[in-house]
């Protein structure tokens, strides 16, 4: 299979591709230029992964701006595609950089296609002004931290579907044949009525930055993002996300409630005893019981401590058998294979496609859900209490801080202590 060849079954075919003058919602595009304009708004690590996999999914592409609260991040992304051969014919010879709290607006309105890659607190904001200012978009998971995020997260899907948006997240599971072909097994019979799984993302420890001489709060939190919830969502919700997608993705369900338990065991910068202004006051491991319809139980694990058995994979036990899904084996016998090209550059392939044929992707729904399934488990966890689907998403815990400049100050994290911790 070629890199310019679909995969899935939506498409049309190639004849429609070339027929498609007017590619965006509202016909942003002027006929018989059939160009796409990128715009950046992260340039972190994932950012700048993100971008390249963007321009190598597409001929016809120009990035023409970057934006980052931090300038010296879009132009070091910048400068390293420049300095690659493969990227040179897709800058924009006037690309633009923007950088502060406000840089996303003008990424926006340089673009027709965003990508959508700074820290998760600043998702469901990035998400409303591009869906608002009819773009397409490419958004990183998780889509928001908490039950007010997801709110507005999930008020945008009807009308990005009314406006013809494309909207591929970053659940590139969902894009990887092995995956896509053994969910259509399980969801054809193959092992019979699914009764339990359980997923992982098990690691060791993680990134952190120490924080630099006289600078804000707002700005030691954002740079050190990983270990503040209002910015990440804890571990649970920033990474075993992915695996939580795809235990939805095969029950093709969300949760009705949660049980949890876990905490900081410690190790590294995670010292159990670590100011939580400075060490942050996310937990280091989750252990989540998840109660799906049907009576159907999925057990969920996620750590971040050195030293310890690692696994990221998820698994089912149906009424006929059992699926290993991340190594594609129903009852240990393979079932798929994947492709050579990676996932990440195919969610930028689908994306394009789907929109040169008229048929616009959507998965802002999935994601919101999958994410939620996340923030449902923390919830579970923080408090030590069960807590149910509908407990979660009308949740007023709002964690994002007012009137945020990158000046704030910000209070002191408060280390959350399952038994003691109020839901609010």
């Amino acid at each position: 299979m070629s890199e310019n060849q679909d995969r899935r079954t939506f498409l049309a075919g190639s004849a429609a591709l070339a027929a498609v003058a007017t590619l965006s919602p509202g016909g942003v595009f002027a006929a018989g230029n059939d160009t796409i304009k990128v715009g950046l708004v992260g340039c972190g690590g994932r950012g700048s992964g993100a971008i390249r996999d963007n321009l190598s999914a597409d001929n016809r592409v120009k990035l023409v701006a970057l934006g980052d609260v931090f300038k010296d991040r879009a132009t070091r992304c910048l400068n390293g595609l420049k300095k690659d051969n493969h990227f040179k014919d897709k800058i924009d010879e006037n690309v633009a950089i923007f950088d502060g709290l406000d840089a996303y607006h003008k990424v926006i309105e340089a673009c027709d296609l965003v990508i959508l890659a700074t820290p998760p607190g600043f998702r469901p904001i990035h998400l409303e002004a591009a869906v608002k200012a009819n773009k397409h978009i490419f958004t990183e998971k998780p889509v928001a931290v908490d039950g007010p995020g997801i709110r507005k997260v999930l008020s945008l899907v009807d009308e990005s579907k009314k406006k013809n948006i494309a909207i591929v997240a970053g659940t590139q599971r969902r894009h990887q044949k092995g995956y896509i072909d053994t969910i259509k097994k399980i969801h054809d019979g193959g092992i019979g009525d699914i009764i339990t799984g359980r997923c992982y993302w098990n690691g060791g420890g993680i990134w952190f930055n120490n924080r630099e001489p006289n600078v804000s709060d707002a700005v030691y939190q954002i740079k050190n993002w990983y270990h503040f919830l209002w910015v990440c969502g804890d571990h649970i919700v920033e990474q075993h996300v992915h695996n939580l997608d795809v235990i939805n993705w095969a029950l093709q369900a969300v949760p009705i409630r949660a049980y949890g338990m876990g905490g900081r065991q410690g190790g590294g910068r995670h010292r159990p005893n670590g100011d939580p202004k400075v060490v942050g006051h996310i937990f280091d491991h989750f252990a989540v019981e998840y109660e799906y319809p049907n009576g159907v139980r999925v057990f969920s694990y996620c750590r971040h401590t050195p030293g310890t058995w690692d696994s990221v994979s998820e698994a089912l036990h149906g009424s006929k058998g059992f699926s290993q899904v991340n190594q594609y084996t129903i009852n240990n016998k393979p079932v798929a294979e994947d492709t050579n090209i990676s996932p990440y550059r195919q969610e930028h392939i689908d994306l394009y496609q789907s929109i040169r044929a008229s048929a616009p992707l959507n998965e802002l729904k999935t994601v919101a859900e999958s994410t939620m399934t996340a923030i449902l488990g923390r919830m579970a966890t923080y408090t030590g209490k069960p807590i149910t689907w509908k407990q979660a998403l009308e949740s007023k815990e709002d964690t994002f801080p007012k009137e945020l400049t990158l000046n704030s100050s910000l209070p002191e994290p408060v280390l959350p202590v399952p038994g003691k911790t109020k839901f609010i």
